[in-house]
């Protein structure tokens, strides 16, 4: 009589292949209910970092009213040492074909002194993909100031006292624009860039969280809005860059 074979210690079956379709059915499922809940709750983090960091923008923009007699900064202002200083930061003027290597100097931005450069300037919910158009040696600035808030360097700056309905009027937001005549985009090949300013005449609002923008109000707070019905800008229509509602936008007497 044969003796029988013994088990080694620790010795298990093997799984059959039925009972390996199984489990790998089983994580299919597992992952087809799990993923999209992550995708989401990463969504949902960048959008709260996003509003964390326009609350930053609102506290030191009523810091500089504070220290400038109640007035606003201007979205432009004088051109130096080759560039121009915008209320994000001085940048050196384009030279056609190289936009992208332009400098870039944060630091003389009209916030800048009451943020000291946390890094609240750039949106984490910005994708810069292949679809995107730099505008100077890595990122510059994600959000647009209303424009409808500057006055020309002629004239003395806005007075935020003026705007009866600050809870109403934006101060700041998500902003992009298509771009279809800077290299390397082309009319037949239109990329996605940073923008700094918003208007009630423009697309150039970014709803990029949701279909939503994330808009900071003149009275510091903020809040999701969606586009205004048919603003969105049809060359990238995926990338649902349009327009903020044109009364959050003006204020009384504005242009």
């Amino acid at each position: 009589m044969r003796t029988p074979l013994r088990k080694s210690p620790g010795w298990t079956p093997a799984f059959t292949l039925v009972e390996l379709l199984v489990v790998v059915a089983v994580i299919g499922v597992l992952a087809a209910l799990i993923l999209p809940s992550l995708a989401s709750a990463r969504q949902a983090a960048l959008r709260i970092q996003c509003v964390s960091q326009l609350r930053q923008l609102g506290l030191a923009s009523q810091m500089y009213w504070n220290e400038h007699e109640g007035r606003t900064f201007r979205y432009r202002g004088a051109a130096t040492n080759g560039g121009d200083i915008y209320w994000f930061g001085w940048i050196e003027r384009s030279v056609p074909g190289n936009e992208e290597q332009r400098d870039f100097d944060l630091r003389q931005s009209a916030l800048y002194p009451y943020l000291q450069g946390q890094g609240v300037e750039t949106c984490p919910a910005l994708r810069r993909d292949g679809e995107f158009k730099w505008k100077a040696r890595g990122s510059t600035y994600g959000y647009g100031y209303n424009l409808h808030l500057s006055t020309p360097m002629h004239e003395v700056p806005l007075a935020m006292s003026r705007i009866r309905h600050p809870e109403e009027t934006v101060l700041m937001t998500d902003a992009a624009q298509v771009n279809t005549f800077q290299w390397p985009a082309t009319p037949d090949h239109p990329l996605l860039e940073e923008f700094y300013y918003v208007s009630a005449l423009e697309a150039t609002a970014h709803f990029r969280h949701r279909l939503r923008s994330n808009v900071l109000f003149c009275d510091g707070h903020v809040d999701a809005a969606a586009a205004e019905p048919g603003s969105w800008d049809d060359r990238m229509p995926d990338k649902r860059v349009g327009r903020l509602p044109r009364e959050w936008l003006r204020w009384e007497g504005s242009p």
